[in-house]
């Protein structure tokens, strides 16, 4: 569960996910293009038309998304990042693809807790951050209220081996002393909260690690 665990402070996001884990995150996509999630995420957008759309990524990582988007005809992408280790290998995929002139990074910005430093998008993404996050639902709140058109996110399933598993990473790094943690959020729940600001589910998709949830507004 190590894509899906995370701290309490943006100092702690630095810890756990460096630069060794942003540079075996580039090499893969290099490789392999996307991971089958977020390829499923990438395609509910493209069918909902992203032609021209704006993109806001939270935690977006390398920003492997937000490159496969733009390339499909969205006219930006915003990334922001608790992370600073991800920021080298995100910048060499952009240019490396000749998109960097359509893409912007904001590093240091959590959207939960200043909704006002990023504008709106036409679509929002959060691709393995509802479960790096305590307060989930101010968190899906933030996106939503930041989503002109759609929203796209994923999360870890509630099995119980989910939790056990979880609960194991958390307990081993209370005892190292690290402030990472994962979170296994109700997806019940999680839905709710995008349906309380106004959007409609219009897709789900299940994997064996994995659930993603696509909702349009009504």
């Amino acid at each position: 569960m190590d894509d899906c665990c995370a701290s309490r402070t943006p100092g702690g996001y630095d810890r756990e996910f460096d630069d060794r884990f942003a540079r075996r995150l580039a090499r893969e996509y290099r490789r392999r293009g996307l991971t089958p999630t977020a390829q499923r995420m990438v395609e509910f957008a493209s069918a909902a038309g992203v032609e021209g759309a704006s993109i806001l990524e939270i935690g977006g990582g390398i920003g492997d998304i937000q490159l496969e988007l733009l390339k499909r005809g969205a006219a930006k992408t915003t990334n922001l990042e608790l992370s600073g280790a991800y920021e080298r290998e995100a910048r060499r995929l952009l240019d490396e693809a000749g998109l960097g002139a359509r893409a912007e990074r904001m590093l240091g910005v959590d959207i939960a807790a200043a909704p006002g430093a990023v504008g709106r998008a036409d679509f929002v993404v959060l691709h393995r951050v509802v479960c790096c996050y305590p307060d989930y639902a101010r968190l899906l709140s933030a996106a939503a209220e930041h989503a002109r058109r759609a929203i796209v996110f994923s999360h870890p399933p509630r099995t119980w081996t989910t939790r056990a598993g979880v609960a194991a990473v958390n307990t081993w790094c209370r005892v190292l002393g690290h402030e990472y943690r994962g979170f296994v959020h109700s997806p019940e729940s999680m839905v709710e909260v995008l349906e309380s600001h106004g959007f409609a589910p219009r897709y789900r998709h299940s994997e064996r690690a994995w659930r993603i949830v696509g909702a349009e507004r009504r």
